[in-house]
């Protein structure tokens, strides 16, 4: 196993993989995401097309079993800049830690820790004071959750991550079932770099 980080020009001949990596990944719960293709790389070529943005890879051997990507937040001010209004945190502050997608076998084994430490130090490096990112919103109850389910919390408490109260983003994507494209809700989490 290998975590690789990627900028620019370095993320030409992962971006296919990663965009199907996403896919596969996010169709599982929470996310219950039925993905395109096309559109996931064309999400990606964002991260290939900023200077500032960074992507990490875990890479067993040759293939890639996870990523990790990050950019500033006032790269997604048009996305997020409604949630954040509120908050008088000023989005140039803020480093966004976007993705992390890792295949479950590979779950466990301290990968995790190093996307969010790579990004971090990305961040910090950019000046960014903050590091934060956000995820689905979902009832406990939710029919689709599977038995023995663990949402992430407590992970991401340790790394120092706290929900930010009342910052919640609002997305549509058509779930695995759906012909339509529906609203998620998706909590922001946030640290101080």
């Amino acid at each position: 196993m290998r975590v690789e980080v990627l900028t620019g020009a370095e993320l030409d001949d992962v971006l296919d993989d990663v965009a199907r990596l996403r896919i596969t990944v996010f169709h599982a719960f929470p996310y219950l995401y039925d993905g395109d293709f096309e559109y996931e790389r064309s999400y990606l070529q964002t991260y290939r097309d900023s200077e500032n943005a960074v992507l990490v890879g875990a890479f067993d051997d040759d293939k890639l079993v996870g990523a990790a990507t990050g950019a500033p937040m006032i790269e997604h001010a048009s996305d997020f800049a409604q949630a954040f209004e509120k908050t008088g945190l000023d989005l140039e502050s803020i480093f966004y830690c976007a993705e992390s997608v890792l295949l479950p076998e590979y779950r466990g084994l301290g990968i995790g820790h190093q996307f969010f430490d790579q990004r971090e130090a990305h961040g910090r490096k950019l000046g960014k004071s903050y590091s934060c990112f956000c995820s689905v919103m979902r009832p406990d109850d939710h029919p689709m959750k599977p038995e023995g389910y663990r949402p992430l919390n407590g992970f991401w408490r340790k790394r120092g991550y706290d929900p930010l109260p009342g910052v919640v983003a609002h997305f549509k994507w058509k779930e695995r079932g759906q012909t339509e494209q529906t609203d998620h809700d998706l909590q922001f989490w946030m640290r101080e770099l």
